[in-house]
């Protein structure tokens, strides 16, 4: 079994429901009991325009991870994200695999390490609630290193329960 930590994030509609929805997801594909960090509300990033509610999830699977980012980005479809969004625009859902074990890969369709996690304090900082002694598996830097080198946003954490 792989240990994966997968992002979430949505700034549309019922963004709360969205989350609680995907968590429900990862408990079934997940071969344990999941751990979830708090919900974090944070500012929007690019052209988003409105706020975020983000959370991190790791879940243990012996899905490989090609296979694991299909069933995730046909579960966002499903909840009715569009095909192609903008970049860094509104989005109903966001699923992002951000390690998956120690594994560094770099290929077309998918970069574990996520590639952009390193500057996203609303990643990290749930990341660190829920896996303080976590390292980079490409760098070997602590979460809390990481956290201090990240760009500053308005963030807080919340009281929503998913």
């Amino acid at each position: 079994m792989a240990q994966v930590i997968i992002a979430l994030g949505s700034n549309l509609g019922n963004r709360l429901h969205y989350l609680q929805k995907a968590a429900h997801r990862l408990s079934e594909i997940s071969d344990s009991k999941i751990n979830k960090s708090s919900l974090w509300e944070s500012e929007p990033v690019g052209n988003a325009k409105y706020s975020f509610l983000n959370g991190v999830i790791s879940i243990e699977t012996g899905i490989k991870p090609q296979i694991l980012l299909k069933k995730l980005k046909d579960f966002e479809q499903q909840l009715g994200r569009e095909k192609e969004p903008v970049r860094w625009g509104p989005r109903i859902i966001d699923l992002d695999i951000i390690s998956y074990d120690d594994l560094v890969i770099q290929s077309n369709s998918l970069i574990i390490p996520h590639p952009e996690y390193r500057k996203r304090l609303f990643v990290l900082l749930p990341l660190r609630e829920i896996e303080p002694d976590w390292k980079d598996p490409e760098t070997e830097e602590s979460i809390h290193k990481i956290i201090n080198k990240a760009p500053l946003i308005d963030i807080e954490i919340t009281d929503y329960n998913w």
